[in-house]
C-alpha cells in the first residue's frame, strides 16, 4: 500500500512539473513583452497651414479648451521673408536655405519628416535678405530630447540673435530657449532677473514633441511665446536689425534637438480694416488649419477676434473670406479643401464671436490663384493662407 503511495505522488510530480514550467514560462514573456514595449514616437509635425495642403491627416486630436488660449496674441507677419521646412533638401546634408556656421548639424529624415539635427552646439544664420524691418515674426519649431533624468533639460537648447556672430550689447537682445525656462541678455536685460519658468503643464507637454516658439518685434516691442504660452511681453528691447538672424543650438549625441521648420515674415498692415480700405483685401497666414482638413487650429484665435473686432466696429462693413492652397494634391481637391476652410473661418467668426453670418460669404479658389510661384517651400507656403476681401 505504502509502494503504491510513493509511486503515485512520484507519478503526480512529474506531471505538474512541466505544467509548472509551462505557467511560469508564460509569466515571464508576458513580463517581457511589457517591459519591452516602447512608448509610441509623437515627434510629428504640427499640422498648419504651415504644411503641404494635401498631407496624409492622423488621428484626430482632442479639442483643446479654448481658455488656454485667452491670452495668447501672436498675429504671424503676411509677407514671408523667408521660410523652410526642410523637404526639399538632401538627408545627410547641411539645409540649403540657411547658411552653415559652425557645429554637428545636419538634415536627417525623422519617422517620414525631414528635419535638421544638431549633435552638438552648433550655430546656422537666417538670411534676411535685408536688413530686418521694424515689424516683423519668427517662428521655429523645434524639438528637444525628453531629458535623460526626467527632470533637467536641456540647457540653452535655443539663442536667436541679429546678425552674425555673438555680441549680447546694449543694442542687441540673445533671447534663450529651452524647455524648462527662457531667458535674455543684452538689450538692458540679464540673467537671472529675466529668466522665466515655462509653466510645467507646458515643459511636460513639449517634451518628445515639437515646440512652437514665436517671436514677436514690433519696433521696440517685444513677445515671445511657447506653444500657447507668452513667455514674454517688453515694451523696450532692442533686437539689433541685420541681415542674418543667428541661430544657435546646443545639443549632444545622447539628447539631439531637431528643428522642423522655420518662418521668418514681415508684419506688413497693422489695422485690418486700413488695409481693406486701401487695398481692398488683406492676406493673413495666421488662420491655421489641421493638416488636409478645414478644423481651425486654436492658435487662429487672435486673428479670428481682430476680424470679429472689425466687423463689429464697422457695422456697414461686408466681407468675402478666401480659401487659398499650394499646387500640392489635385486641384479638385485643393478646390474643396479650401472651400470647406474658407466655411470653417465663417462658422468660427458666427458661433464664437458673434458676427452677423449674412455679412460674410466665402469661396474657396484652391491653387487657382498663388500670390507667387509654387516652385519652393517658401511660395507653397505663401500661397497657403485666407484673404479677407472688402464687398
Amino acid at each position: 500500500m505504502l509502494t503504491k503511495l510513493r509511486v503515485a505522488l512520484l507519478l503526480l510530480v512529474v506531471v505538474a512539473m512541466p505544467m509548472r514550467a509551462q505557467i511560469g514560462g508564460l509569466i515571464k514573456q508576458k513580463i517581457t513583452n511589457e517591459l519591452s514595449k516602447k512608448p509610441a514616437d509623437s515627434a510629428r509635425r504640427a499640422d498648419s497651414t504651415r504644411h503641404a495642403d494635401s498631407a496624409k491627416a492622423g488621428a484626430p486630436a482632442a479639442k483643446p479648451d479654448p481658455k488656454v488660449w485667452e491670452n495668447y496674441d501672436f498675429v504671424p507677419g503676411n509677407k514671408v521673408l523667408f521660410y523652410t521646412d526642410f523637404s526639399e533638401d538632401r538627408v545627410g546634408n547641411f539645409a540649403r536655405g540657411v547658411k552653415y556656421h559652425s557645429g554637428p548639424v545636419e538634415v536627417v529624415d525623422r519617422d517620414g519628416v525631414k528635419m535638421l539635427r544638431a549633435t552638438g552646439r552648433s550655430e546656422f544664420l537666417i538670411p534676411v535678405g535685408r536688413k530686418l524691418p521694424e515689424r516683423f515674426t519668427l517662428e521655429i519649431d523645434i524639438l528637444g530630447s525628453p531629458p535623460k533624468d526626467g527632470e533637467h533639460d536641456m540647457y540653452e537648447m535655443l539663442t536667436v540673435e541679429g546678425g552674425t556672430e555673438v555680441d549680447r550689447g546694449d543694442k542687441s537682445a540673445s533671447v534663450v530657449f529651452s524647455l524648462s525656462n527662457a531667458w535674455i541678455t543684452g538689450g538692458g536685460q540679464y540673467y537671472p532677473a529675466s529668466n522665466v519658468l515655462v509653466p510645467e503643464a507646458t515643459r511636460h507637454a513639449m517634451r518628445g514633441n515639437i515646440a512652437h516658439v514665436r517671436v514677436l518685434m514690433d519696433s521696440g516691442y517685444f513677445k515671445m511665446y511657447a506653444n500657447e504660452r507668452r513667455l514674454f511681453n517688453i515694451p523696450e528691447l532692442p533686437f539689433k536689425r541685420d541681415s542674418f538672424v543667428r541661430v544657435n543650438l546646443n545639443a549632444s549625441e545622447e539628447e539631439p534637438v531637431f528643428v522642423a521648420g522655420l518662418r521668418l515674415a514681415e508684419s506688413e498692415t497693422d489695422v485690418m480694416y486700413d488695409a481693406l480700405l486701401g487695398k481692398g483685401r488683406w492676406v493673413t497666414q495666421g488662420i491655421l488649419f489641421a493638416t488636409g482638413k478645414a478644423d481651425v487650429q486654436p492658435e487662429s484665435r487672435p486673428v479670428l477676434k481682430e476680424i470679429a473686432a472689425t466687423l463689429k466696429s464697422h457695422g456697414d462693413l461686408k466681407i468675402l473670406i478666401e480659401g487659398h492652397t499650394d499646387n500640392a494634391g489635385t486641384p479638385a481637391g485643393n478646390l474643396t479643401l479650401s472651400d470647406a476652410r474658407a466655411a470653417a473661418v465663417k462658422a468660427a467668426l458666427v458661433a464664437e464671436y458673434g458676427v452677423d453670418a449674412a455679412r460674410i460669404t466665402t469661396k474657396g479658389l484652391g491653387d487657382t490663384k498663388p500670390a507667387v510661384p509654387n516652385t519652393t517651400a517658401a511660395g507653397r507656403a505663401q500661397n497657403r493662407r485666407v484673404e479677407v476681401v472688402k464687398q
